[in-house]
């Protein structure tokens, strides 16, 4: 079995993102080849994206099945400890909020990878590797 691997909103917008085929197409395989850890906030953003965000987007039923199918996977509630770690972390690693609390979720769940597009590709930060899949 594969070390979990924490992935970020952006590569499950991808997943359903009829307009980026080729990164739709990268998000299938790296899902399929990994054991994911998400997040709460990465379902909730998941949701909002690809109902509201893209330029064709998915029904609300057909996200919400989503939703539920990848919440089969270990997901990791917000709590207020996660909250204060991700506002530590975002003072000394100058990050957005939403990014620390993403990694901060990755750290709690004891991952050694987040997969993201959203921060430096091979940074490691708080222990934790970041891999942008579509690079």
């Amino acid at each position: 079995m594969t070390a979990p691997v924490f992935v970020d909103t952006n590569v499950l917008v991808y997943y359903f993102d009829q307009d980026e085929p080729t990164k739709r197409e990268r998000a299938e395989q790296v899902m399929a080849a990994i054991d994911p850890v998400l997040s709460a906030q990465v379902l909730s953003e998941f949701y909002w994206t690809v109902t509201r965000k893209l330029a064709r987007p998915v029904g609300a039923d057909q996200a919400g099945l989503a939703v539920s199918r990848w919440a089969r996977f270990r997901v990791i509630p917000i709590t207020a400890a996660l909250v204060a770690a991700a506002i530590q972390t975002g003072k000394e690693h100058q990050l957005a909020y939403w990014d620390a609390l993403i990694l901060e979720a990755a750290v709690a769940a004891g991952c050694e990878e987040l997969l993201t597009e959203d921060l430096a590709d091979g940074a490691v930060l708080r222990g934790v590797r970041i891999r942008n899949p579509f690079a």
